[in-house]
């Protein structure tokens, strides 16, 4: 059972890597679904992939843009590189770019984007027939059908989404932000309108410019956001009918979130793959992760299509998350131990934390630990600060009683 996590850039691929993670999924600008928030260069990329080689850890490369005439010169230049390069995989949507592909590429493996729509074992068998390895399935189908095209192409390695965002689109290839904004959602330039609030009216076709307001409440419908996907209680239904790729959606995604969420999955599948618990113990522990998943940000969950009972029931209409009563408030930078056998922690702040708060820490490995804090200083250790807030790229030191590793997190109950 893989775990893939998202790095939209080289600080989130290490937290996926250190929370948990297989392997991690990336792409360069250009000619990745992710074009905006996304800081890979060439250079970058071949430090990530010599990064999680180290660790024993996979990269697969997002080209899975649908590409134009004019875009091909440069992908053919891409390709070239990631053969250099040396990814595990190379996730592709477009037919052209397969063809391109299997001409630059050796001996890496290609990988059918979900934008690709696969929905029957007889395109899964006609893209194995082109070369494609794996197949990350588009997101419309139940596990019925799943099963299906395990039976029938059983070669093949089957992918798909278990925990984020959902697109409204069919398989994600949407048309609207093109519409409102000219930013093509397939070409990973997306402004995301279906997390827009709108106002709709009917007018009766005897009525000329009678309108009547269909809105949910004064504020307008948020009718095409849907709810955030959740399998979590469900990993071993799907390992059953023949997916053994687990994937997190979430590359624009915050580090708090990124951790939280790994570290959920990573020690679900640790449970799932443990023989010696009980279903009864295992049931009351999924429970507890799948409530754990409530105090990071999101839209409601749903299971999506995989069992044919919420496909009706998956939009979220009166608004687009669900703000949590939990929220992250920094991140451990470096540490070092006192003299006095305590340690001093170099703290990066993202939300206001104070002296004296009770802060959740959200270690990479093992159980969460809740701390009292102290005394909190700047950080040449002139100055006691008894309250700092985010927003300003600031660091503080805080010390503490119990060791922690760097890259943990903080996260605290909000105050009504």
């Amino acid at each position: 059972m893989e775990l893939l996590a998202p790095a939209g850039n080289f600080a989130k691929m290490k937290y996926a890597i250190e929370f948990g993670a297989d392997s991690v999924y990336l792409g360069l600008p250009a000619f990745s679904l992710r074009a905006r928030e996304n800081d890979f260069t060439s250079t970058k990329l071949k430090e990530a992939i010599k990064y999680c080689r180290q660790r024993k850890k996979k990269v697969y490369v997002t080209v899975n843009i649908y590409a134009h005439n004019y875009h091909l010169p440069k992908v053919a230049q891409t390709l070239k590189l990631l053969n250099k390069l040396k990814p595990d995989g190379v996730i592709i949507s477009d037919p052209g770019i397969i063809v391109l592909a299997k001409k630059y590429l050796k001996k890496i493996d290609l990988h059918l984007s979900t934008q690709a729509n696969c929905t029957n074992w007889q395109a899964a068998k006609f893209w194995h027939k082109q070369g494609i390895k794996r197949i990350i399935l588009a997101r419309e189908l139940n596990v019925k059908e799943i099963k299906e095209i395990h039976q029938k192409v059983p070669q093949l390695e089957l992918e798909a989404f278990v925990h984020g965002a959902m697109c409204l689109a069919y398989s994600g290839r949407c048309v609207l932000s093109a519409y409102f904004n000219q930013r093509s959602a397939n070409l990973g330039d997306c402004s995301h309108p279906c997390r827009w609030a709108y106002k709709l009216y009917l007018e009766e076709a005897t009525r000329p410019n009678k309108f009547m307001p269909v809105e949910e409440d004064s504020h307008g419908s948020y009718i095409l956001s849907s709810k955030d996907l959740c399998l979590v209680k469900y990993l071993d239904i799907l390992k059953s009918v023949g997916i053994n790729h687990f994937k997190i959606e979430g590359r624009t995604k915050s580090i708090s979130y990124l951790a939280n969420v790994v570290k959920v999955y990573r020690q679900a599948i640790s449970l799932y793959n443990n023989k010696k618990v009980s279903k009864a113990k295992r049931k009351i522990v999924i429970n507890k992760l799948f409530q754990e998943l409530h105090k990071i940000s999101n839209r409601e969950f749903t299971t999506g299509f995989y069992f044919g009972t919420e496909k009706f029931k998956m939009q979220k209409y009166d608004a687009p998350y669900v703000r949590p009563d939990h929220e992250f408030c920094g991140e451990i930078l470096a540490k070092q131990k006192l003299n006095d056998g305590s340690w001093e922690y170099k703290v990066k702040i993202h939300n206001v934390l104070n002296q004296n708060d009770l802060v959740e820490f959200i270690l990479p490995q093992g159980e969460n630990l809740k701390v009292k804090i102290g005394q909190l200083y700047d950080l040449d250790k002139e100055e006691f600060v008894s309250e700092v807030h985010g927003g300003q790229d600031k660091a503080i030191l805080v010390q503490l009683n119990k060791e922690m590793p760097v890259m943990t997190i903080l996260r605290k109950k909000k105050v009504v």
